[in-house]
């Protein structure tokens, strides 16, 4: 897929001109006039889909002279069964594609859940805003079809793995500093765009999603006893951006696709409607092993903070070569544009930022460039509050439901991580024999070709 191909679209017949989602765009790329139906530039548009959250035009049983209703779920590349209104602003989905794919019974399903899903799908079925649900996620996967049930957050695990060690090497080798997280696709974009002289900031490291996505097609396939030409790898994730990411020519170091098709948390919600399955009612069931055992590190990678004090909770160990006083890092946590904090770990102090919001970025970005910081470490996630309030998350159009929605949906997020027997990275059981069985050493040849990346300059 060219990058030219936008993936984010405003529907002519249905935008209203009300200009919101230009309000909340990160980079500007929405254009139009007060009025007028808007469009997207496609050459600053990050993905990012916070437009698609806020849009409120919608097509009415009464409008007469627009195209059918049945076409528009067709362009969209909606399930035909799908309920819910159609707003101007949308991404294009998978779902079809998917649904035939689990039909398909040459395939084998392999299929990964993000950390951010199990605490919004349940209010697609009219649960309580912010609702945990792993275990009926699970089970409502596992009736759709799906061959293993995977999870994002076993990779979110094995991110901290490669990435705190990446960190530890650029502090000891005098390595590019700060060094920036890379797990938000739409950020990582942000920054090939408009500051592609900072890529070496970047960590190497793969998002969780395609480092699962290239586990699936290897150590997975040998696990399972399946040829990787057999598997079909499904994502469900909160980004629209995440197509983007899965479709880079780069992705495909399993000697495959390493990702075939995402889906977002809306997305599967028509896919269970759609099989008629109660997902209310539906019994827990749990992820498959082994790249379904996760952390509570693993877990907190969808809120703001979260890949920070998963980073920490293993870094700290490493460094300091002591368990950490306390894994629960609150400083790190909330949703200010931009946070800082300075963390010892045995001789070193670490300097961190955490932005919330693309467009808090900017400030830092541009005291960089003039090497007017000292920091260490910077996590940047594209969408305010994380991946919680992804673009894919089911909408709400009530500015006080998006609140207490985000409120909620972070809450969860950390009683998930603090109810799991593990909740440093590094002690994952599955994580261990996965590096002394295949992957060998964070950082290794391996490790380095399955799990790392490079970038694009795109400006």
């Amino acid at each position: 897929m060219k990058f030219s191909e936008n993936r984010i679209y405003i529907d002519q017949e249905l935008c209203t001109g009300c200009k919101r989602c230009s309000q909340v765009c990160p980079v500007d790329a929405i254009e139009g006039k007060q009025g007028e139906p808007q469009s997207v530039n496609t050459d600053r548009c990050v993905l990012c889909g916070q437009c698609i959250q806020i849009c409120s035009a919608y097509a009415s049983a009464f409008d007469q002279d627009i195209a059918p209703r049945e076409q528009k779920l067709s362009e969209r590349k909606l399930l035909p069964s799908v309920k819910e209104p159609l707003f101007a602003a949308y991404n294009e989905g998978k779902a079809p594609e998917v649904k035939a794919a689990l039909a398909d019974k040459e395939l084998y399903k392999m299929v990964q859940c993000a950390p951010a899903v199990r605490v919004a799908i349940a209010e697609e079925f009219e649960l309580p805003l912010g609702s945990l649900s792993p275990g009926k996620l699970a089970a409502a996967l596992r009736m759709l079809g799906f061959n293993s049930i995977y999870d994002t957050n076993f990779t979110a695990d094995l991110t901290i793995m490669e990435e705190g060690n990446e960190l530890i090497q650029r502090l000891e080798n005098n390595g590019v500093l700060p060094m920036f997280t890379s797990c938000c696709p739409a950020w990582v974009k942000y920054v090939e765009q408009e500051y592609p002289e900072l890529i070496p900031h970047l960590s190497s490291c793969k998002s969780p999603m395609q480092m699962a996505g290239a586990m699936f097609k290897t150590y997975g396939a040998q696990v399972a006893g399946i040829d990787a030409e057999k598997i079909y790898s499904a994502a469900v994730m909160p980004c629209t951006c995440k197509s983007f990411e899965a479709a880079r020519p780069e992705m495909n170091s399993s000697g495959y696709r390493d990702v075939d098709a995402v889906i977002t948390t809306r997305e599967l919600a028509h896919l269970i409607k759609d099989a008629g399955i109660n997902f209310a009612d539906l019994p827990d069931e749990s992820f498959d092993a082994p790249l379904g055992t996760y952390s509570g590190a693993g877990n907190i990678f969808c809120a703001t903070g979260g890949v920070t004090e998963a980073a920490l909770r293993t870094a700290y160990e490493v460094i300091a070569k002591e368990p950490i006083p306390n894994v629960d890092l609150e400083f790190v946590r909330g949703t200010d544009g931009v946070r800082t904090a300075v963390v010892g770990a045995g001789d070193i102090e670490l300097k961190i930022a955490i932005v919330s919001g693309l467009k808090n970025a900017v400030s830092v970005l541009d005291s960089i460039k003039a090497g007017k910081t000292d920091l260490h470490f910077v996590e940047v996630m594209t969408c305010p509050g994380g991946c919680i309030n992804g673009g894919g998350q089911p909408k709400l159009l009530l500015p006080a439901d998006r609140a207490v929605a985000s409120e909620y949906r972070s809450a969860s997020t950390y009683i998930h991580d603090s109810s799991i027997e593990y909740r440093k990275s590094h002690d994952n059981p599955e994580i261990k024999k996965l590096y002394n069985n295949y992957l060998g050493k964070p950082l290794g040849d391996k490790s380095h070709h399955l799990l790392h990346t490079k970038y694009t300059a795109r400006r």
